[in-house]
């Protein structure tokens, strides 16, 4: 009996890393395969490495990457890391920029440092 309770701490142990880590892991590891199992041609997926390409085609265990218009990649099914739900025209409009307008620019003379010119 004393025996028992000696092993049955090491037992809870394993039982609470199989549940808190072990299950978990197995379960998002599955998600992953079924996720690029299912991968189609038209898809928009990112890659594990951050590359962000359309699925043009299969080759045996790999995808085919168009990542840029005209260019294809070769890749491994298990570096596709999540397909994209978004439309390619989501997100940032390619128009936009960050620069000031020259009303809102502050010029600085290059001898002083100082701004010649400030608006109010």
């Amino acid at each position: 009996m004393e025996g028992l309770a000696q092993l049955l701490p090491i037992v809870l142990l394993f039982v609470v890393f199989y549940f808190l880590l072990i299950r978990p892991q197995r379960k998002r590891q599955q998600e992953q395969v079924a996720m690029q199992n299912s991968l189609s041609v038209g898809s928009r997926v990112m890659t594990t490495t951050g590359l962000f390409g359309t699925v043009v085609g299969f080759a045996d265990e790999d995808v085919i990457l168009e990542v840029a218009p005209g260019i294809e990649t070769r890749w491994v099914k298990a570096a596709i890391g999540r397909v994209l739900t978004e439309e390619p025209g989501d997100g940032i409009d390619s128009t936009e920029t960050d620069e000031k307008s020259d009303d809102d620019n502050v010029a600085e003379s290059p001898e002083t440092g100082d701004s010649s010119t400030r608006k109010s």
